[in-house]
């Protein structure tokens, strides 16, 4: 998985005036859960902001990406977990951010890459990559950057589910039912079809 650099700084006071005044000054408040625990065994947060310029290649990129986290000079490795846009000017409300360590596992979700020329699409069907990403569970350390589906042997009207499909050292967390791909019948695989029968 690619690493990028973020700094941010801690902010001492939050709620939803502080966060109005933070977005002001266009910036964007920002939540890291650690991997201690409070007294009520919740993850402690740090409370943070990021510049939109500092998060930018994070956000609007197909890669995912492990983030140095550098809050006031104190660092920790993290991932992105959640991100809040504003509904009608697309403007980052907020970001979750989870810190990580070599062993214990995360959820990501990761991109799905198509691979091959599929059987059904040589026969005049279209391919359709129907779950761009899918969860993952597995330390950070063995999560890909992409999970790559070889299609070859996908034939006409054919599908391949979650359940078909496994990756070395990572846990797929979708329903075993979801359908990733599929080959579909087009008007003229249909035709070439009635005219072989």
């Amino acid at each position: 998985m690619r690493s990028i650099e973020i700094k941010g700084s801690a902010r001492p006071v939050v709620g939803k005036k502080a966060n109005r005044e933070i977005r002001k000054a266009d910036s964007i408040p920002a939540v890291l859960y650690g991997v201690e625990r409070d007294e009520n065994n919740l993850p402690v947060a740090t409370h943070f902001t990021v510049t939109n310029d500092e998060v930018r290649n994070l956000v609007y990129s197909p890669h995912i990406y492990v983030v140095n986290l550098n809050i006031d000079g104190k660092e920790c490795k993290a991932v992105m977990k959640d991100i809040q846009f504003h509904p009608v000017s697309d403007r980052i409300l907020h970001i979750d951010f989870y810190q990580i360590t070599e062993e214990k596992p995360i959820v990501m979700e990761v991109p799905v890459a198509l691979e091959g020329l599929a059987e059904g699409v040589r026969a005049g069907g279209k391919l359709q990559l129907q779950m761009r990403k899918l969860k993952v569970r597995a330390p950070y350390a063995n999560i890909p950057e992409k999970l790559v589906v070889n299609v070859t042997n996908l034939g006409l009207g054919k599908t391949i589910k979650v359940e078909a499909l496994s990756f070395e050292g990572l846990e797929i967390v979708n329903a075993k039912n979801v359908v990733v791909c599929a080959v579909q019948l087009t008007r003229a695989a249909r035709g070439a079809q009635k005219a072989n029968q």
